[in-house]
């Protein structure tokens, strides 16, 4: 295959900013990703294309800069250059020092004698060589930055001046460079602020994870092959010589999969992808592996017969929405033929995403419990959360984990924990618009990155996930003195509710919650349930009805048989209780048949082996009471 990969040159903007400022700047601090390894793009001190820690490259950087010296030091170590311990020697001859095993030893508090920032001051000051200082850890060597102590406050102070103090230095070549020093922090606000705020010789620069032309770069080209063992690789190589774009279209993949992945990471997918003799087909596997613990993704997995089934699946068990229930399969068959996110630009997304709005009682709980069920095996694999829990500002530690330090911080977050468990799922969130605003802004990450990071710092996918959203909102709307009033009724038409619920919904995301930006997400995937009409009330109350029928046969032996007049009269209790949807129907078949049968068998002796005619339902008494009659199989009428 060929070795061409004009990526290979890319330059990463942080390296780039530093070869820009570390010419007029005194005081450059990188702060982010620093505790990865590097791909170095120059050929120069390293090979091109090499991975090293941040010193090493800071090193080799600096040396194919042409400074004379770069030292390092760290508050556990003291000074040091383990790249080139010549360059330790002029840094001691230069303020006065003495090494030990290619070590200078020195303190970062207090300004006098041998301390850390005595000997940067007297090494940025002198102009015999050019000189870069990186402070190493930096982050680590006071407690707090709100509440330093006085040395402290004198170290920060002695750096800050030594950096105002930095020289120039003209070398051999006549090349002006100026004395750097450069600290590396996890956060710029490690640091007290007064350090770096406002201060016009200082410039941060952030280190992200590798960017999407990084992680091409590693990829493709001369690294390709390195990811696969040598047979393997050798077996495929003619295969995807002859197909280029075959090969181009697995490399984007894995590329666009490993989005957010430090280099640490991604090389230890190159390690993973070589040990496990992955063929390059199955290239992309190896994230599964890393991220799942698993190579068998369920989504490859499904019986495409059942899909193609499951509408009929869906339609015994939630009644009367068969736009819901269309717009859902669509969803999932967008999911299993890879065309989810197809308009965007990540392959890290969840499966799908939906919102169900529309009446109370209408299924759409229940038609989420059918998706697990239909593409994961069991309703089990539906993990529901109530997001009226989730109410309070400190919510989202709840759900995502506290930080470090706070209460309940080792036991991690609900809904992190669960994806950690069960990556491959449906979430449903019930009643969303009673959640926090500040849960809902981490909803934005989710559902644009696929991933969120938990209090311990642990990063959970939920890129094999369904998330599905339900809300009454658009139901009712509120006057300006707060009262509610019907938006929708169940007399208007379908077109007209979904219309009506969609509006309202909008309106509070854009206008009430101020958060439009949830409302794009989610885009077009909103689904309005209809009412439960007249006509699917009877179909609902029928199927509860033959279900009862049929577990008590399975189960007891039992042959129950409803007779036209009881059925008449538990019919029109149910539609004059349809402001409920199903649930207000089932409540019915709960007070006016379960109960009152229940009761009735025990006061016939009736357990099991039996058949049982309902006649009629006496209303007349309460609680209502059966008429029938009941005949067990060994004969005995009662």
């Amino acid at each position: 295959m060929s070795e061409e990969n004009p990526i290979e040159d890319y330059i990463p903007k942080w390296h780039r900013e530093l070869e820009l400022f570390m010419q007029i700047k005194p005081l450059l601090i990188l702060g982010g990703n620093v505790l990865d390894v590097y791909r170095y793009p120059v050929d120069g001190s390293t090979p091109k294309g090499s991975l090293v820690r941040l010193t090493d490259y800071l090193h080799y950087f600096f040396q194919d800069a042409g400074y004379d010296d770069v030292v390092f030091y760290d508050s556990t170590v003291g000074f040091y250059n383990y790249r080139d311990p010549a360059m330790m020697e002029t840094f001691a001859r230069l303020v006065n020092g003495k090494t030990y095993n290619g070590t200078m030893a020195a303190d970062f508090r207090g300004t006098k004698g041998g301390s850390a920032t005595d000997c940067v001051s007297r090494a940025l000051a002198q102009a015999k060589t050019s000189i870069v200082i990186v402070m190493n850890m930096a982050s680590r060597y006071i407690a707090s930055p709100d509440n330093l102590q006085q040395e402290e406050v004198d170290a920060y102070s002695a750096l800050e001046k030594a950096s105002l103090d930095a020289r120039d230095v003209m070398d051999a070549q006549h090349v002006l460079r100026k004395n750097l020093l450069l600290l590396i922090v996890d956060k710029v606000n490690d640091l007290p602020a007064w350090f770096y705020l406002q201060n016009p010789n200082v410039q941060t620069i952030p280190i992200g994870a590798p960017s999407k032309e990084e992680r091409e770069a590693l990829v493709t080209g001369k690294n390709f092959a390195s990811f696969f063992d040598k047979a393997v690789y050798e077996a495929d190589r003619a295969t995807y010589e002859a197909a280029p774009k075959e090969l181009r279209k697995i490399q984007d993949k894995f590329v666009a999969m490993t989005d957010g992945m430090s280099f640490t990471e991604l090389n230890g997918l190159r390690k993973l992808c070589k040990r496990e003799r992955l063929p390059i087909r199955e290239m992309c596997d190896v994230v599964d592996l890393y991220k799942y613990g698993i190579r068998e993704n369920p989504w490859r997995e499904l019986d495409l017969d059942e899909i193609r089934g499951a509408k009929e699946r869906f339609e015994a068990r939630v009644k009367g929405q068969p736009y819901a229930q269309t717009k859902t399969l669509d969803i999932i068959k967008r999911a299993i033929t890879g065309l989810s996110g197809l308009q965007g630009s990540s392959h890290t997304r969840p499966k799908g995403v939906l919102f169900f709005a529309g009446p109370t009682g209408t299924g759409k709980t229940e038609t989420a419990k059918t998706l697990a069920e239909i593409l994961f095996g069991s309703e089990d694999a539906c993990i529901r959360f109530d997001m009226s829990e989730y109410s309070q500002s400190h919510s989202d530690q709840k759900l995502l984990g506290a930080p470090p330090g706070y209460v309940g911080y080792e036991a991690g977050g609900q809904l992190t924990n669960a994806v950690r468990n069960h990556p491959f799922s449906i979430l449903l969130f019930d009643e969303i618009e009673k959640a926090h605003p500040s849960i809902l802004d981490k909803f934005l990450q989710i559902l644009e990155d696929g991933r969120m990071t938990d209090g311990q710092g642990r990063t959970v996918y939920f890129s094999e996930c369904i998330i599905i959203f339900t809300s009454n909102l658009g139901i009712y709307t509120r006057d300006r003195l707060g009262e509610r009033h019907p938006n929708v009724t169940m007399d208007m038409a379908y077109d007209e509710v979904a219309q009506r619920v969609r509006s309202a919904i909008s309106d509070y995301f854009k206008l009430e919650l101020g958060r439009p930006e949830i409302l794009n997400r989610i885009g077009e995937n909103i689904v309005v349930f209809d009412f439960i009409r007249p006509e699917v009330a009877k179909l609902i109350l029928q199927a509860q009805i033959d279900k009862i029928i049929r577990v008590l046969h399975a189960e007891k032996r039992i042959d129950l048989t409803i007779a036209q007049p009881a059925h008449d009269i538990l019919e029109k209790a149910a539609l004059g209780n349809l402001g409920n949807g199903g649930r207000g129907i089932g409540n019915i078949v709960e007070s006016e048949l379960i109960n009152p049968l229940a009761r009735f068998l025990f006061d016939q002796d009736v357990y099991e082996d039996a058949e049982v005619t309902i006649e009629s339902i006496d209303e007349s008494v309460t609680p209502v009471a059966l008429v029938g009659s009941a005949v067990k199989h060994m004969g005995d009428k009662t």
